[in-house]
């Protein structure tokens, strides 16, 4: 079938590529009505939405371009089509570069006065209406001036969004044993033209060295493809996708190789029995990829979920290291304008587990990890669960990426991310630009609203992405996510299905500006050999790092009146070594972390602290009052790497203000760092038969076996008990102080955040007991010190993953993992 319409020539085949022609392709026909009953259906939607005109005032503001909604002179899909082309073609006519569009403009004018005189009760010629906006929108489309290129990268893949063989959660969505085996490495070739085709990069090169050298890979799974600034070599991850459920081999995980543009000198740059995934070329010429090599495992997951981080290696796969000690899952690091490493981190310290999945950027040496925005909302329908696959966007300082869902995959709705725009714990930074699609999980109850994906920013209203009309509608659904150029007028123009595949990672194959090249001071990687040396000479210590704060009170929420800090508390934070949730149950709290106290560092009168940190473990801090009790506590984990130095303004500070010059050097500058001085041995690890029992022994079981309706708190038969617990210890729990994530009495999971003065043992009921003159009990200093350290760590029962029988009878187990 062959038309002409509008000047513009449309073949059969032409949006699947003459590749996949044939009965089986897509074709326009196909696209037109899919697209058309999906607009009949958002009409009537966003109709409803509009009754609520205080909430849609809200959602207007939030949307890039407004044109991208739906209103009420929006009759029927030709009515939108009309419009939002209209709104295009005006943009691209005040383009610099765009060519002379007058001819589309005078056909639009001839589509708009037909839409006028044709009623909506005739639809058989309202839908031709549409389907000529559609061909004529097409042609506006690829007259963009930023379409400089006509090569796409992109990878097929067998996918189920809805399915939980494909891994529909967050964490294990990237598991080679759930992968579908099927799919390649691709190039679209003329992508905007009438004519695209198809290139298969893999169909011939042999493996260079490695498990596949002298072979061609074998039928697999792919993901990730990433190309060098200069356009001339790919990187991508793929597996043999064997089916070995939770059991992780070579060939059930994915590794990463490259391949040049041409399809020669294929080359396996890492394997192993873990996931290596999501490499991105870095400017020094490292690559950055997400792997399980760091251990550990999720604390919130009924199966085995091994943690996967940052980790740098060399270009050949060697000197492989790890530059994100974070104590939970991170994704697809992407480089900005700066050089930075931009990805999404899972912040899991103390909160609940769908609370923040947000950016944070770092340095290609690891240098400094801080979170750009989203880290504290206190409801979960008040922005995206995620945001993933973040992209910096060229000429602009936004980003754009895709508010995903928590448990479900890296699809959703897309949206631009402005860091120059304080965050307010919502929407404040972010913008809707495909406001259709609402966010999967906290704008619906649903996780399957999972329509885009993947998008690869030309501007801040032109992008390269993947659709799928149905994006996961029904589990188990095959999903079939095609190649699209977006506009944030509402326009997406279809370049490429295939029909058996789902197409992904679309990225122009084109050179690129290389970002600037950042120093390189930790020593991690052999780029850092001769820059780990501090500024004086002197030889460093690497594994202790100096860290200053220079204003503990500099913070987001305002502290008690009167507040005096004396010194910051160091915890830190043991990586879970057990493969599912609540074995064991570490304390009260639902899936919390395991932890040890490293002891405290002054602070002095100004605010200000400088101190050695223990360089390659994650940690948190706790602001300590002249009573040695906490006033706040930090919910996120920090690291630092040998040879850094760290300096904070403040306690989680606001962005993207420039801090405040001091008028003088903080007090604790002007001098070296203070070495940590430690607490009790019971509290690292943290060892409530270790810690507390005694306590509870010396000064209050004679008493409460007296007493009947006394709680009970001497040990039991713990070894009976549910989760191992001392009677003690759970008949504590509403005396006690901890996060949880549902229910807890003292801070449901949706508060993020932690207020000054009301945590800890000022804000539980046991030391208001104790200091108040509980049946004249009364505790020596040192037995009250052991007993608000308890309450002030999250009232924790075990400090270690394993051996759960020996922590119980007394004896101190040190964590696996740090």
């Amino acid at each position: 079938m062959i038309s002409r319409i509008c000047g513009i020539v449309v073949v059969g085949g032409v949006l699947a590529g003459a590749a996949a022609a044939g009965k089986n392709a897509w074709t326009p026909q196909q696209e037109h009505r899919v697209a058309f009953a999906k607009l009949r259906e958002l009409i009537a939607h966003f109709r409803r939405q509009r009754q609520d005109r205080r909430r849609w005032q809200a959602f207007v503001a939030q949307t890039h371009r407004p044109d991208a909604l739906f209103f009420e002179a929006d009759r029927d899909p030709a009515d939108v089509v009309l419009r939002r082309t209209a709104a295009l073609l005006g943009h691209l006519r005040g383009m610099a570069g765009a060519p002379d569009l007058s001819a589309e403009a005078a056909a639009l004018a001839k589509l708009q006065a037909r839409a006028a005189k044709i009623d909506l009760a005739n639809a058989a010629r309202r839908y031709e209406l549409f389907e000529q906006a559609m061909r004529l929108r097409r042609k506006i489309a690829f007259a963009n001036p930023l379409l400089d290129f006509q090569r796409i990268l992109f990878i097929k893949r067998e996918f189920m969004a809805g399915s939980h063989r494909q891994g529909n959660h967050m964490c294990d969505q990237y598991f080679g044993f759930h992968t579908i085996r099927g799919g390649g490495l691709f190039v679209l070739d003329s992508a905007f033209s009438d004519r695209p085709t198809v290139r298969d990069l893999l169909a011939s090169p042999v493996c260079q060295n490695g498990r596949f050298q002298g072979r061609k890979l074998p039928d697999g799974g792919y993901l990730s493809p990433e190309l060098s600034y200069d356009a001339k070599t790919i990187l991508f991850a793929f597996t043999e996708a064997e089916h070995t459920l939770y059991k992780w081999t070579e060939g059930s995980t994915f590794h990463i190789f490259k391949v040049n543009v041409g399809g020669s000198d294929l080359r396996q740059l890492t394997d192993g029995p873990t996931n290596d995934f999501d490499p991105c070329w870095l400017p020094n010429g490292r690559i950055v990829f997400i792997s399980e090599r760091r251990g550990g495992f999720g604390r919130c997951h009924a199966r085995p979920v091994p943690l996967f981080t940052l980790h740098t290696m060399r270009p050949d796969g060697s000197d492989i290291v790890c530059i994100s000690r974070n104590e939970a899952n991170e994704w697809h690091p992407s480089v900005d304008h700066d050089g930075r490493i931009v990805y999404t981190r899972w912040d899991y310290v103390d909160r609940g587990h769908n609370q923040a999945h947000h950016p944070w950027i770092t340095t290609p040496d690891g240098r400094d990890a801080r979170v750009i925005q989203g880290n504290y909302a206190p409801q979960e329908r008040l922005r995206p669960c995620m945001e993933m696959d973040m992209r910096a966007i060229p000429g602009s300082h936004r980003y754009v990426a895709t508010a995903a869902a928590h448990h479900g995959q890296a699809y959703g709705s897309l949206v631009l991310l402005d860091p120059n725009i304080e965050d307010d714990d919502a929407m404040g930074p972010l913008k809707r630009l495909t406001p259709e699609v609402l966010f999967p999980e906290s704008g619906v109850s649903s996780n399957l609203h999972q329509g885009y994906a993947a998008a690869w920013p030309l501007s801040e209203d032109f992008h390269l992405c993947v659709y799928d009309a149905n994006g996961a509608a029904r589990r188990g659904r095959k999903n079939n996510y095609g190649i699209y150029l977006l506009d944030a007028f509402g326009n997406k123009i279809l370049l490429y299905r295939d029909p058996g595949f789902s197409c992904l990672s679309p990225i122009p194959l084109r050179p690129r500006p290389r970002p600037p090249i950042m120093p390189h001071f930790t020593a991690l990687g052999t780029t850092a050999v001769s820059a780990v040396r501090p500024p004086t000479g002197e030889t460093p210590v690497l594994r202790m790092v100096p860290v200053a704060v220079i204003n503990v009170f500099d913070g987001r929420l305002p502290w008690p009146e009167g507040t005096v800090i004396t010194h910051l508390r160091i915890i830190q934070l043991f990586p879970k070594a057990t493969p599912h949730h609540h074995q064991p149950r570490i304390g009260y709290g639902v899936e919390k972390n395991a932890r040890g106290v490293l002891g405290t560092v002054p602070v002095e009168a100004d605010g200000s602290a400088h101190f050695e940190l223990p360089a390659g473990i994650p940690v948190y801090f706790q602001a300590l009052g002249p009573d040695g009790l906490a006033v706040q506590s930090m919910r996120s984990a920090a690291y630092v790497h040998p040879g850094e130095r760290l300096v904070c303004q403040g306690c989680h500070e606001r962005r993207p203000h420039a801090p405040p010059q001091p008028r003088r050097v903080p007090l604790a500058l002007r001098r070296g760092p203070s070495k940590i001085r430690p607490d009790v041995p019971e509290a690292n690890p943290f060892s409530f038969p270790r810690l507390v029992q005694p306590v509870l022994e010396r000064n209050c079981v004679p008493c409460h076996v007296k007493k009947p309706k006394a709680p009970d708190l001497r040990k039991g038969d713990w070894a009976k008990h549910r989760y191992g617990w001392y009677a003690s210890y759970a008949n504590l729990r509403t005396h006690a102080f901890y996060f949880g994530s549902f229910t807890a009495e003292y801070d449901r999971w949706v508060v993020p955040r932690t207020t000054p003065g009301k945590f800890g043992a000022r804000a539980s009921k046991l030391y208001r007991m104790l200091t108040s003159g509980h049946n004249d009990v009364k505790l020596s200093a040192a037995d009250l010190h052991r007993i608000t350290l308890w309450l002030d760590c999250n009232s924790e029962f075990f400090g270690a993953y394993h051996d759960t029988a020996a922590q119980a009878r007394g004896e101190a187990v040190r964590a696996i993992l740090d």
